[in-house]
């Protein structure tokens, strides 16, 4: 039987949507905005879904895979979000990275269809042999920061390119809905 996540995996993202609750401090939220209600009229998206068919390996290793990944996040107010990624990793092993984000919409005011990103948040999947190939592992578990540079097609259309620690660039599109 394939088996895609252990039960650890498993409950350490259970611990990353606990963490988002609003029950957890009445101040404070990892993802705040996540349960408030759009307005029943509004046509301002709330979420984004992202596919990468692609990812370029700065340096050629006989075992790395072709990687797809795709990604589910809530858009918050003050261009944040909150979301999970879905992936196999270089090495053909299932992952995840439940994430944060903050995004800078025009940040070069002479192209202000560009803009940057960054999330931050845990990534599961190095395991076994390759538990080495990301810093910080700890039971498949560590953390990553992600920073990318998009161009917006149109309100609801974008390109980017993600940077994926000194390993790799990710290309991908993303649909707001």
């Amino acid at each position: 039987m394939f088996r895609v996540f252990s039960p650890r995996a498993l409950s350490a993202l259970a611990l990353l949507a606990t963490l988002s609750s609003p029950t957890l401090a009445a101040d404070w939220s990892l993802c705040p905005g996540l349960n408030e209600p759009g307005a029943p009229d509004s046509t301002t998206p709330r979420y984004e879904a992202f596919f990468s068919p692609y990812t370029h390996h700065w340096q050629h290793d006989d075992e790395h895979r072709p990687v797809f990944a795709a990604s589910m996040s809530r858009l918050l107010p003050n261009d944040r979000s909150c979301g999970v990624s879905l992936f196999r990793n270089s090495f053909g092993q299932p992952s995840a990275y439940a994430f944060v984000g903050k995004t800078w919409p025009g940040f070069m005011p002479r192209y202000p269809k560009v803009y940057a990103s960054v999330t931050a948040g845990i990534l599961y999947g190095y395991v076994g042999r390759y538990k080495n190939k990301v810093p910080l592992n700890m039971g498949g578990f560590s953390p990553a920061i992600i920073p990318a540079v998009g161009y917006q097609l149109t309100p609801r259309n974008r390109l980017e390119v993600q940077i994926i620690g000194t390993a790799a660039i990710m290309l991908g599109t993303s649909w707001r809905f």
